[in-house]
């Protein structure tokens, strides 16, 4: 069963992604914070991280840069999944090692659930 470490501050969001992903036959762990992400990447080591951006305290790139760190840029898959879709956002996850950048308001968690499975292929 591949893991799944969802990164998302807002709850109602991360309840129904979680039921989806679990659903779909994912394990799943959930962090809040950015700080929480960087501790249950480090324990866990998910097959994918999918990181919001606007988190408190330290944002998801600080908190992707800190996993990197650990994790080297083999380890888990991530994909962004956030409202921010300026240029500029997309390129920090790029350099990042970010799998693909997806905005919240053009997906439902359908299509979120079918993007993690074709990331999980490669």
């Amino acid at each position: 069963m591949k893991k799944i470490l969802l990164v998302e501050d807002d709850s109602f969001l991360s309840n129904i992604y979680s039921i989806k992903l679990k659903e779909a036959g994912f394990s799943v762990e959930l962090a809040f914070s950015g700080e929480e992400a960087v501790k249950k990447a480090k324990e866990q080591k998910p097959d994918l991280i999918l990181l919001d951006i606007i988190l408190p305290g330290i944002s998801g790139w600080e908190a992707l840069e800190k996993i990197r760190k650990e994790e080297g840029p083999q380890g888990s898959k991530v994909l962004v999944l956030s409202n921010l879709d300026k240029e500029t956002e997309i390129d920090k996850g790029t350099k990042l090692g970010v799998v693909k950048h997806l905005v919240k308001a053009h997906y439902t968690p359908s299509d979120i659930i079918e993007e993690i499975k074709e990331t999980l292929k490669r």
